[in-house]
């Protein structure tokens, strides 16, 4: 009886799965049906919804997030594309949403590695989401091409785990060995009637210091891959330039707005850019230099909950692309002419 009442729910179980099964294929949902998902590819589902699908689409395919065909060239991949994506390690994936911006000016720009990814378009996440976050990402986005995430996350964090273990035993063996080092000092010193002298336990404090820069680094190597990025608030900039400085800096700042963080990728400026953010053309009227300046530096710290990721922006960098946004003072559009009554 007991077998019987056992093997009940595993049939109900492959029923389920069955029907499911059938369900995504009917409906054409295919690669990225959430009826499967791991916990892992569920997390990264909602993240790709909340920072991705205005741009690569719901199922990652060319011309299917509402602001793809606003965007200017590059294009998002087709992430949906199985030939091509495959070609991908997870490592690489994880690099384009993770990585640090670079100014694609041409000769005047960064220097850039031929298998290095600079498409200012494709914004980074570094500076806002955790690591685990953006590995979630990278799992959802292997389904949306019927491939699957090899990447060992769990073994990634037992290893910074232990990592941090040893770092904090080799700390506390630096610290014992240190007390002692100056208790021992201490006693000699009385001895001689004197007072203990700092280069007797130097060997000890420089051992020590070292362990408590590894122990830190542990730390931050945990936190970070578990905890999304916190910063400082950021100060209050002094902007006060010259008028002939301020344009300089502007064409500066528009040449990093387009060419290094894709800013109109997600914002228009007239007849060209995205529609993910708001027009941005009338900026100079609209927000004053030091708010703008700590927008685009911390946009977090203002908005917890805004789409906008921290692009990691330089003071100077920060400072350039404000003076363009200020900049940009463009006449309030004539409404349409209205039709007259009969």
């Amino acid at each position: 009886m007991k077998a019987r009442v056992a093997m009940r729910p595993t049939r109900a179980a492959r029923s389920v799965a069955l029907a499911a099964a059938v369900l995504c294929v009917t409906a054409g949902l295919g690669a990225g049906c959430a009826l499967f998902e791991s916990a892992q590819v569920s997390k990264g589902r909602a993240l790709f919804t909340i920072y991705c699908a205005h741009c690569h689409g719901e199922h990652g395919r060319q011309n299917e997030g509402y602001n793809w065909a606003y965007m200017p060239d590059p294009k998002p991949k087709d992430l949906s594309n199985k030939e091509e994506m495959g070609t991908f390690k997870d490592e690489e994936i994880f690099f384009t949403i993770s990585r640090d911006m670079k100014d694609t000016t041409p000769e005047v720009g960064d220097k850039i590695g031929d298998d290095e990814f600079a498409v200012p378009t494709m914004p980074t996440f570094k500076y806002t989401l955790s690591e685990e976050e953006i590995w979630a990402i990278v799992a959802y986005v292997r389904t949306l091409h019927g491939t699957k995430l090899t990447y060992n996350v769990e073994e990634r964090t037992k290893e910074l785990q232990s990592q941090l273990r040893e770092a904090q035993q080799k700390f506390d063996q630096a610290k014992q060995a240190l007390e002692a080092a100056e208790k021992k000092a201490a006693e000699e010193a009385e001895k001689k009637g004197g007072e203990a002298e700092e280069s007797a336990t130097a060997k000890e404090q420089e051992a020590m210091a070292a362990a408590s820069k590894e122990l830190e680094k542990a730390k931050a190597a945990v936190t970070g891959f578990t905890a999304r990025p916190k910063y400082a608030p950021v100060a209050r900039p002094d902007l006060s330039i010259g008028a002939d400085g301020a344009a300089k800096l502007a064409e500066r700042g528009k040449q990093l707005y387009g060419n290094k963080y894709g800013c109109n990728a997600c914002h228009r400026v007239g007849d060209a850019g995205g529609v993910v953010g708001p027009a941005l053309d009338r900026a100079g009227f609209r927000l004053n230099a030091p708010w703008i300046y700590r927008w685009i530096k911390y946009p977090q710290a203002m908005k917890p909950e805004t789409r906008m990721p921290n692009l990691g922006l330089s003071d100077d960098d920060a400072k350039a692309v404000t003076m363009y946004l200020a900049s940009l003072r463009a006449p309030i559009p004539e409404p349409p002419l209205q039709k007259a009554s009969n």
